[in-house]
């Protein structure tokens, strides 16, 4: 009998290509298996370094988004009313030209008329020099209600933050403090990291309202109340100053704790050449911080003066302080904050260890190891997204330092290109003139009062009003004021707004419904009180529809990408390294990469920076760009692959480069020198290893800021001081949020609201198998989340008497919308919380109008506004932290009221034509043969 013959390892592909992921930010490798041109199957590339062959349910699932029936087709132009979703296909030609008329009058005429802002893409030093050489000041990405607070209070404090910045020790700490963490970020390494540290018996502790993904598998979660980190944060610390548990001579050498404290302005005390003074241990001398030979003393002082750790003794040995006084309003234990407290003493100094690995630092002396404290830290949006987040991140970046835990073995270490100091980065430019480029950047870190961004009469020189009295710190700007502001004409009017992967009729916004009607607005004369918007997508998302003229993006495995050290690279903290995308696949549709799009409309605008002196364009598209651009002589976008092929870092650019990465499997990587990779702010080996990569122009050794001076210049100004005022109805707030020391105070969620008529807490949270707002439509995705429901605490699970099945109303001094809930016991029991982004508009996405995302799914953003409620005194005030700007989305407060059985969530509103049409209901295609 003759037997069939059957291949049981028939070919996965023909050929791999390799390239970077963009399911999520966390920039994996991957290998994209094709069979006759087309994507097979995607897998992760265990030769790259950040995920090492690991790749999730987002990176598998991207074929899914190469294959979208979402995916727009060619550009658009509106022929029905905004909002519609009525369009008009057109040529490229006609798109750019249009684009080009628009843009070039307000150009010539005034360009702080273009407000553009960009989404979450991964290319915003070139958006940024886009805009700078436009000339508009109105330019800003994603990151002003994302994590700003986090990334500045980071860098303001310790040269560097969180996630992009940094990273534990993964392979020596023994214990990991994790704030606020959702499961989309960074998910690779983060979830190989905790593996690795708990493989050795390391311990991993939760501090959360919400125990999902990295907090189910924490060995302890403390189940806090929202808004109260920075209470546990600074009981943390009075416990372990009370108990002596600090490193006393890692904050003397490598922290301003030692500088002396003007007493009578409250500034740090400075020589003639501006340099901050410490008293020398060995002579008693005073004497510049950086001088070779000295030891700085802590409890110095010089009459009335005396050192910032003195001054944070005081404050935070203060009784107001201790766990018993903070306990109730957090929701944990005063035992269990002591007992944390313990822990974290006993890792660090107790476990402490030592590397044998000389290294000289910045004073000129040598060490013969290197001290290890095991203790690491990470956190994000959590504690970020709140009112109060500037001062909770800047907290606990003070826990991690007192404990003498970063940049140490088995601490938290940084990633080239930082650490830096915040004076080197450039302070925020605003001056706009007609037919200019702007002065200088946009985005930036202001130190006083002087680098504020306003016009000669005081008022914001921002749309978004980042960098004025309003929002001083607010380095990533305020994207979810641009249309509010704009719509309102405060601090003036618009042309035109012009949009890049920011889904601001939807998911990206606060009031979604009233945004969606700002969009649509028109005046006495019935033209829109916004005139014009652009936009562009990948996807017919909702806020297409709102847009009078899109240009098509493509999916991320067709185009060029650059994953730059000028902007958000893939570098390790042992290593610097950057990454490219390129076209695997060709477009089937009529559509650009918006990065050569800007570069064809800067051709056809002749933006400076982009056009040679005779007038002819510098470069061809976005390939063309990341090659030979150059920030300054021989620093470019890439750092890999420069001149000959063979320089890393600084040198001429190298017309082959791009297939040198496409060659090493789309990523670049160079190792820091042993000796130079730790104590990376003071160690001279690193310093000038940095000089030597192009990331520094000259060794920049630094301390820690436990002390912010350019808070108290704010302050300062509010109590009268200096030639720039703050108005009158700010100088209250000023004063207390800008404490130069870190403080708390109760986000505005809870202090311009009513708490009694709204007790809950609500919050949402990315999962692990979606990204933003476009994962929700992938096909294989939406098998995991295709719908949310409102989790609810055991606690008002039995008070309100639910049963599966049942549905709520959810209440806001906003608004109300009534939505499916699910018991939770891992919950906070005054929160409530539900899966952020699931929730689509009806027409959108190529869905189904039945699809269970625009039925069940549903957004707590309808429960937020950009205001603050009316407190009375005739201003409406920003739902903002006051410092950076930072979106308050976590302030939210709520009731909850059990409501009868629906077919769908509500608000409900009126579904939109699609310019894609409906997807099939099963997509069915066969790769190959």
């Amino acid at each position: 009998m003759t037997q069939p013959v059957i291949d049981t390892s028939p070919p996965v592909s023909d050929e791999v290509r390799q390239t970077t992921c963009y399911m999520c930010a966390c920039r994996c490798g991957i290998n994209v298996h094709m069979k006759s041109g087309r994507v097979a199957y995607i897998e992760g590339n265990r030769d790259h370094p950040v995920n090492k062959g690991v790749l999730c349910a987002k990176g598998s699932a991207g074929i899914m988004q190469v294959n979208a029936p979402s995916r727009l087709r060619a550009p658009l132009r509106r022929v029905g009313p905004r909002g519609s979703g009525r369009f008009q296909e057109i040529t490229w030609d006609e798109a750019l030209d249009i684009a080009a008329g628009w843009l070039g009058r307000i150009r010539h005429d005034d360009p702080a008329k273009l407000a553009f802002f960009t989404g979450r893409d991964q290319s915003q030093s070139f958006t940024s020099f886009w805009a700078q050489n436009f000339g508009t000041p109105n330019y800003a990405a994603h990151g002003g209600f994302c994590s700003v607070n986090m990334a500045a209070a980071g860098i303001y404090t310790m040269g560097g933050a969180f996630w992009e910045f940094g990273q534990p020790d993964w392979d020596r700490t023994r214990l990991m403090l994790l704030f606020g963490v959702a499961e989309d970020h960074d998910s690779n390494p983060i979830k190989m990291g905790i593996g690795r540290m708990k493989a050795r018996g390391g311990r991993l502790i939760g501090v959360n309202p919400i125990r999902t993904g990295y907090n189910a598998v924490a060995d302890d979660w403390l189940g806090i109340t929202p808004g109260t980190d920075g209470l546990l944060i600074l009981a943390l610390i009075h416990c372990l100053f009370q108990a002596g548990r600090i490193d006393l001579d890692y904050l003397a050498r490598y922290t301003n704790a030692p500088v002396l404290v003007d007493a009578e302005t409250g500034l740090l005390r400075r020589d003639g050449a501006g340099k901050m003074l410490v008293r020398d241990r060995r002579s008693g001398a005073l004497s510049a911080f950086d001088s070779p030979g000295i030891l700085p003393d802590l409890a110095a002082r010089d009459g009335a003066d005396r050192t910032v750790f003195q001054w944070m003794a005081e404050r935070y040995l203060d009784p107001a302080h201790a766990p018993e006084a903070v306990a109730e309003r957090c929701g944990i234990p005063a035992a269990r904050i002591r007992a944390l407290a313990a822990e974290l003493a006993h890792a660090a100094f107790d476990q402490a260890f030592e590397l044998d690995q000389p290294w000289t630092d910045f004073r000129g002396e040598r060490h013969a190891t290197m001290t290890g404290r095991p203790v690491s830290m990470h956190a994000m949006r959590g504690i970020s997204a709140h009112s109060n987040g500037f001062q909770t991140c800047r907290a606990l970046h003070v826990l991690q330092i007192i404990l003498g835990t970063v940049e140490v073995p088995g601490g938290f270490r940084f990633k080239p290109p930082y650490p830096k100091p915040s004076e080197a980065h450039p302070r925020p430019h605003c001056h706009a003139h007609p037919d200019r480029p702007l002065d200088g950047p946009h985005l930036g870190f202001v130190h006083g009062p002087e680098d504020l961004a306003l016009d000669p009469d005081g008022r914001p020189a921002r749309i978004d009003k980042a960098f004025s009295w309003e929002n001083p710190m607010s380095a990533h700007g305020l994207m979810h004021m641009v249309i509010a502001n704009a719509h309102a004409g405060d601090p003036y009017p618009i042309d035109t707004l012009f949009l890049y992967m920011a889904n601001m009729a939807w998911n990206s916004s606060m009031n979604t419904a009233g945004t969606m009607k700002m969009l649509t607005d028109t005046d006495e004369n019935g033209e829109y009180v916004i005139p014009r918007i652009i936009y562009s997508d990948a996807y017919s998302s909702e806020m297409v529809a709102y847009a009078d003229l899109v240009l098509p993006d493509t999916t991320y495995l067709e185009r060029h990408d650059c994953i730059s050290l000028l902007d958000r690279p893939i570098c390790e903290a042992d290593a610097a390294a950057d990454a490219i995308r390129w076209p695997v696949v060709e477009p089937d549709r009529d559509v650009r990469g918006f990065q050569t799009v800007l570069i064809q409309l800067a051709n056809r605008l002749k933006l400076p920076g982009f056009t040679a002196d005779d007038g002819t364009p510098r470069y061809r598209d976005y390939a063309d760009y990341i090659v030979n651009h150059e920030r300054k002589p021989g620093i470019g976008p890439l750092a890999g692959f420069r001149g000959d092929g063979d320089l890393t870092g600084r040198g001429p650019a190298n017309p082959d480069q791009l297939n040198r990465y496409i060659a090493n499997g789309g990523f670049f990587s160079t190792h820091i020198p042993a000796g130079a990779d730790y104590y990376k702010p003071w160690n001279m080996a690193y310093q000038d290893w940095a000089v030597g990569m192009g990331l520094f122009d000259k060794p920049q050794p630094y301390l820690f800021q436990l002390y912010l001076e350019p808070l108290r210049r704010f302050q300062r100004a509010a109590e009268g001081h200096g030639d720039r005022q703050p108005p009158d109805h700010l100088r209250d707030r000023i004063r207390r949020t800008m404490d130069p020391l870190p403080v708390w105070y109760p986000p505005f969620g809870d202090t311009d609201v009513d708490t009694d008529a709204y007790p809950l807490h609500a919050l949402t949270q990315r999962p692990m198998a979606m990204y933003h707002s476009w994962g929700s439509q992938n096909a294989w995705l939406r098998q995991i989340h295709g719908r949310n429901p409102l989790y609810v605490p055991p606690e008002i699970w039995a008070r309100h008497g639910f049963r599966d099945g049942d549905w709520a109303h959810l209440i806001s001094p906003h608004g109300t919308i009534t939505v499916p809930v699910a018991l939770h016991g891992g919950l906070n029991p005054n929160t409530v919380w539900t899966w952020n982004a699931i929730g689509k508009r009806k027409g959108t996405w190529a869905l189904d109008e039945r699809a269970p995302e625009a039925t069940k799914g549903f957004l707590l953003n309808h429960l937020i506004h950009e205001l603050l409620p009316p407190k009375g005194d005739g201003l409406r005030w920003s739902n903002s932290d006051p410092i950076t700007g930072q979106a308050a989305w976590f302030d939210l407060r709520v009731r909850i009221e059990k409501a009868a059985p629906r077919d769908e969530a509500d608000p409900a509103f009126p579904p939109v034509t699609s310019p894609v049409g409906r997807g099939p209901a099963y997509l069915r295609w066969r790769v190959g043969k």
